[in-house]
């Protein structure tokens, strides 16, 4: 395959590469045109989704970068997603008096390392990816330079990044060394027997780094942190598309450079999932800070998506697919109802702070209650069909047994006491002062995702399906 077809693979890649170019050179010279700016932004999204959707499917630069349908679902998802954060945050930066065209050129950088993840094909696009999406995220979270807050949480998240970023090099480059390759088809072919020791090492450095950026316990310590410090909309980018990139990328790595090795890595991904949902579950009882709730909440719902793709098959990472675009749609609204909510020019981020919220705002409350209830998967909400799916794929593989699905079904008993206490307040309890009138562009996002939570999901779930379906057999499992 010649250079300019490798290149035509790439399109996606080399849309919002230049396009963050331009509209960063754009930014510079004209630093009052932001809105200009991301609303540019907004398009050159739009135009790598359109590519990542039509163009064509194949390996390039040597197996570097694969274009297939897997990327092309991941990189959509993860590209509207990017695109709804761009209006949502700027309007929110204006509001707090930060006009700057840095925001939108920021996600669009983000979502070219993710696109890069999800079409990784060896350990050097794969670091790439990492460190270019983890970059743009680290500056993203000290946006807001003038709260202590937000820049703490941008020295933790970069502080405990660059030790993942560590684990990552260390464990690409044992695998390196005894597989000798960094290609994930030469990688499946040493470990088509089973991993040696070496290259066993090099996979559990792999999982772990991989483990930091999904947030799966133990190796969440910087997310409630984080969460609560970063600006609100900027936390509603965090919790989505990039939980949503690293997990295609975990599934990409394991099931074809380390499809050999299943059974080593099964039982491993197994107990991470369920120690997410133990962690995820009963710390976040203890949260009064809303951020810092579905901080823990997103721990545990990654778990459930590792206890999917820990099935290591085709069903398996189906179902991981279906549920993380289902919960980036309700974690998405839910922090786009967070930014709308304000109370005498106060953000409103605790649980406190919702009391009497359906009195004053019913539109917004009826959708964080949908947002609340989908993510705990009470049916016949969109949250449900995803823990469906992943409890239905372990166990029919076979890596779930009875107490294991157990205790994974507990967790979401037990998270249901803060998700219903939270619409219990929302409901019943008595209001201190009116809120301020909602910003229109975070209203409507909120609103409108709250759409596809129940019943429109239910029309949408079918076509959902086979999109994943045909996503989850491009990795080459049975």
């Amino acid at each position: 395959m010649g250079f300019s077809a490798d290149l035509g693979l790439a399109a996606p890649e080399l849309v919002l590469a230049i396009g963050a170019l331009v509209l960063l050179v754009a930014g510079a010279f004209a630093p009052k045109a932001s809105q200009a700016v991301g609303w540019a932004s907004v398009l050159v999204l739009a135009a790598a989704a359109f590519e990542a959707a039509t163009g064509p499917f194949g390996r390039a630069f040597t197996g570097g970068l694969i274009a297939d349908q897997a990327s092309a679902f991941a990189q959509v998802a993860i590209f509207a997603s990017s695109a709804i954060s761009i209006p949502l945050g700027q309007r929110w930066f204006k509001r707090q008096g930060v006009d700057n065209f840095e925001f939108p050129v920021l996600i669009v950088l983000a979502a070219l390392g993710m696109g890069m993840m999800v079409s990784a094909g060896d350990l050097i696009s794969l670091y790439v990816g990492v460190e270019l999406h983890s970059l743009a995220l680290y500056v993203l979270a000290a946006m807001h330079r003038d709260n202590a807050k937000a820049s703490e949480a941008g020295l933790k998240y970069f502080v405990l990044g660059a030790l993942s970023s560590g684990l990552l090099l260390y464990g690409a480059s044992l695998v390196y060394g005894f597989a000798g390759s960094t290609v994930f088809s030469d990688i499946a072919l040493a470990v088509k027997g089973g991993a040696s020791t070496g290259v066993l090492f090099g996979l559990v450095f792999l999982i772990c780094g991989l483990g930091f950026k999904v947030s799966a316990a133990p190796f969440h310590m910087w997310t409630p942190d984080v969460y609560e410090g970063a600006p609100t909309p900027v936390v509603a980018f965090f919790a989505a598309a990039p939980k949503l990139a690293a997990m295609v990328l975990f599934a990409r790595l394991l099931s074809q450079g380390f499809g050999g090795a299943i059974v080593q890595w099964q039982q491993v991904l197994v107990a991470l999932g369920l120690i997410s949902v133990g962690v995820g579950a009963f710390a976040g009882l203890a949260q009064r800070n809303l951020k810092r709730l579905w901080a823990y909440s997103s721990i545990a719902n990654v778990g459930y998506a590792i206890i999917g793709l820990s099935a290591g098959t085709a069903d398996g990472v189906q179902s991981m697919l279906m549920f993380m675009i289902l919960y980036m749609i309700d974690v998405t609204g839910f922090f786009a109802c967070l930014t709308a909510l304000t109370r005498k020019g106060r953000a409103m981020e605790t649980i406190d702070d919702m009391a009497g919220l359906f009195k004053e705002q019913p539109g917004i409350a009826l959708a964080m209650t949908a947002f609340s209830l989908s993510a705990l998967g009470l049916p016949p909400f969109s949250g449900f069909f995803g823990k469906f799916y992943v409890f239905k794929a372990a166990l029919e593989a076979g890596v779930l047994d009875e107490v294991a699905a157990v205790i994974g079904l507990v967790g979401s008993v037990v998270a249901a006491f803060y998700y219903l206490r939270l619409i219990k307040v929302m409901w019943f309890d008595e209001a201190k002062s009116a809120t301020d009138a909602p910003p229109v562009e975070a209203k409507a996002i909120g609103v409108g995702l709250a759409l596809f939570t129940f019943p429109v999901v239910m029309i949408a779930l079918h076509w959902l399906d086979g999109a994943a379906v045909n996503a989850a057999h491009a990795f080459g499992l049975t």
